[in-house]
């Protein structure tokens, strides 16, 4: 893929981080097993998400069945006192400034669905 494309991958994920961190939780009901669908990325540079509003969410059951899977990794963007004393089963630590800094130098399948969080 062209470098273009790993900033506009790493650009969405940032997007995805700050957006999550502010999130606020949600509780439902049991449902029945979540389908997956893999996610497609068909925004072009001129219409990526602007405001948090505009980042797609993911539902905490969507998450873990893409994980369980394989389709996806979950990347805990917090620091690493705090990924240590808490994290998500199966998730991998990259910190938020790592994501920004070096954004094409992360060491993620870019095949599988790239699914942060920070709390």
């Amino acid at each position: 893929m062209s470098r273009k494309v790993y900033v506009l991958l790493a650009i969405s994920v940032l997007i995805l981080s700050a957006s999550a961190c502010s999130a606020q939780p949600t509780q439902s009901e049991p449902t029945a097993p979540t389908q997956i669908i893999e996610p497609v990325f068909t925004q072009s540079p001129s219409d990526l998400p602007l405001t948090e509003a505009e980042v797609p969410r993911v539902t905490v059951e969507a998450a873990k069945a893409a994980l369980d899977s394989g389709a996806a990794v979950i990347v805990d963007v917090r620091d690493p006192v705090a990924y240590e004393t808490s994290h998500i089963a199966g998730a991998i630590n990259i910190q938020l400034g790592e994501i920004e800094t070096n954004p094409t130098g992360l060491n993620l399948d870019k095949d599988q669905w790239i699914i942060t969080y920070c709390a």
